[in-house]
């Protein structure tokens, strides 16, 4: 029999793949023209033509042997050194390859990080809405979750509560901007002050918070929006990157984390994060992608087939009377439901071939998420079924 932490985890599996898995049922029945899946980030761009050109000169050009072997749990010397250059060229740091651990992904970089800090019952802070899958990786490690509740004004992070909630066990901050599933961006000021009561809790507890931002939606921002580079405004940063959504990649599982020399324990977290990456069974990032994306790091997806998915949607989605906040990033939008029952307004959704996700997925009920990573022809499809949703709740 299986364990009990995996039954519950069984018993509660992912509501987005959940959706997912029902996409494909319904598109059996229908047709996959007529079914409107807007539940997975899965993005619709191609990766850029630099991508596919460094596969094929890697694979025809260079030792197999190197391209497929193990090496440092690290990541390859030169790419992770390569990596801290182009970070160092963008945002006007000081990394270096030291600093830079080539990761599984996003999700195996917190996976990492998390395995490296946190004791039973340490606690990690995050802001509802929050990517869902935050509760099982801090459970991992036998940590608690701690959910600041949403502020449905603007969706920049409820600093109040957040100042009042930290204690002494308070061991990491967990952000995601662009985030996951409001697309919206945290301004600068709000960092700035998020920084502030940071290092005053620190001094109150003589503790040290880490505060971990993940960002694989860091350059799917738009309208010219800044994403501020959090290393420059708190010391005990962790960041944690992944080229799924930047270079259309999600399959490939390639990322890195970013563990600066002045984070607090610096020695011994580069350490221990590595010796994690072996344990958890990674042990290291796939050595292919990694020559790969050290040769794509200034290629870039096209942004401006999101941006026109965004307008579209965004548009006829309030003509029609629903009430959500403009995305300035990522490919979500967070729309509030007309009903209080969001996964009862997911189930009206499907009667119309239309696939969302409850908003109580993401730690705020009230609300769906629609990823709008999609073919454009989808959204005009889907437009009617939208339409007609929302008057027959009204």
């Amino acid at each position: 029999m299986i364990s009990k932490k995996m039954q519950m985890l069984v018993q509660n599996n992912s509501v987005i793949r959940a959706m997912f898995e029902e996409g494909k049922r319904l598109a059996a029945i229908h047709g996959v023209e007529n079914v409107f899946d807007f539940s997975l980030g899965n993005p619709s761009v191609e990766p850029p033509e630099e991508v596919k050109n460094a596969i094929v000169d890697i694979i025809n050009n260079e030792d197999p042997i190197s391209i497929h072997g193990y090496m440092s749990n690290s990541g390859y010397e030169d790419v992770r050194a390569t990596i801290a250059k182009s970070i160092n060229e963008k945002f006007s740091t000081a990394f270096t390859q030291n600093n830079i651990i080539m990761t599984v992904g996003a999700a195996g970089g917190l996976n990492v990080i998390l395995k490296t800090l946190l004791n039973p019952e340490d606690e990690v802070i995050t802001f509802a809405p929050f990517f869902g899958e935050y509760r099982n990786y801090v459970a991992n490690y036998e940590g608690k979750l701690v959910i600041i509740s949403a502020n449905t004004i603007d969706f920049q992070p409820n600093l109040q509560e957040f100042k009042d909630k930290i204690t002494s066990k308070t061991k990491a901050l967990i952000i995601n901007s662009p985030n996951n599933p409001t697309g919206v961006i945290y301004s600068e000021e709000t960092i700035i002050k998020l920084s502030e009561i940071l290092r005053e809790k620190q001094k109150e507890f003589g503790t040290n918070i880490y505060l971990i931002s993940d960002e694989p939606y860091r350059e799917l921002a738009y309208d010219n929006i800044e994403v501020p580079y959090l290393t420059k405004y708190y010391a005990n940063t962790i960041i944690g990157y992944s080229f799924s959504k930047s270079l259309s990649l999600p399959g490939e599982r390639i990322g890195y984390l970013v563990i600066p020399d002045q984070v607090a324990d610096y020695e011994n977290i580069i350490s221990a994060a590595n010796i994690a990456t072996r344990i958890l069974g990674f042990v290291n990032a796939p050595s292919l992608f990694q020559r790969v994306i050290a040769r794509c790091l200034d290629a870039k997806v096209d942004i401006d087939t999101y941006n026109r998915n965004r307008e579209l949607l965004y548009s006829n989605l309030l003509s029609y009377g629903y009430e959500c906040i403009k995305p300035e990033g990522a490919f979500y939008m967070f729309v509030k439901t007309p009903i209080e029952d969001d996964v009862e307004f997911c189930n009206l959704a499907k009667k119309k071939n239309i696939l969302i996700v409850p908003g109580s997925a993401f730690g705020c009920s009230g609300y769906v998420r629609i990823a709008y990573c999609v073919a454009y022809k989808t959204i005009e499809k889907a437009l009617p079924g939208f339409k007609a949703l929302i008057e027959l709740v009204q």
